[in-house]
């Protein structure tokens, strides 16, 4: 199944698009935040997301459409990470 997501990033030229099959980041809105739930948000983003974006290339756009889930790339591995639309829109102005 091909989401709503992948097909809008695909329209620019040049893209392609890869989904990372993680299911969850872990940090569910402000769970990860919270000091008694860090070591299990930090466990699942560890399961399949982070060990995953790590394998990119530094030039490799990462999106993701949650606020939590932009704060956990960008805590977990030091990348940022755009919103879908922020990606579209850019790639539309070159």
């Amino acid at each position: 199944l091909v989401t709503v997501t992948e097909q809008v990033l695909s329209f620019p030229k040049n893209f392609s698009v890869e989904t990372i099959p993680s299911g969850c980041c872990g940090m569910a809105g402000s769970f990860g935040y919270e000091a008694e739930h860090y070591d299990v948000s930090m466990k699942v983003a560890e399961l399949v997301l982070l060990p995953t974006i790590r394998k990119t290339s530094s030039d490799t756009l990462i999106a993701a459409a949650g606020t939590s889930c932009r704060h956990q790339i960008k805590d977990g591995v030091g990348r940022k990470s755009y919103h879908p639309v922020e990606i579209l829109y850019d790639a539309l102005l070159k």
